[in-house]
């Protein structure tokens, strides 16, 4: 004979354990469009950088509206710029393509990259 109380309050701890070593894999998404300005795009792109320090994946979407659609070679300029710009912190996982009216792609975190904060353009341009 057991006790079944304790056999449940046995298995509720395991469970607990078990949820403490596991880990979730968080997909933060990052919306662009064909027509971004300059500084929009830089805001987006630390934004980038601080979810790939956080370990979460991200998702970058270019949204094309209307006209858009004939020129997605446009939209694929900018996510390759931001792969470029966001390489010491991310890695492709999947490569640009084309779904319907949106283009997207997906960046993991680096394995070996920096973990530290990210700097700023400003805090670069204190330092010389």
């Amino acid at each position: 004979m057991m006790d079944y109380g304790k056999f449940k309050y046995d298995q509720s701890v395991k469970a607990r354990e078990a949820r403490k070593n596991q880990t979730r894999n968080v997909i933060k998404e990052v919306q662009f469009r064909p027509k971004i300005g300059t500084s929009d795009f830089d805001v987006k792109r630390k934004r980038v950088v601080k979810f790939l320090n956080q370990g979460d994946k991200v998702k970058c979407t270019m949204r094309f509206r209307g006209r858009e659609m004939a020129h997605p070679e446009l939209g694929r300029d900018i996510l390759k710029r931001l792969y470029e710009e966001v390489s010491d912190y991310g890695e492709i996982e999947t490569m640009p393509k084309l779904e319907g009216r949106n283009m997207t792609m997906v960046l993991v975190p680096a394995r070996n990259g920096p973990i530290d904060d990210f700097e700023t353009e400003d805090d670069i341009t204190d330092e010389e």
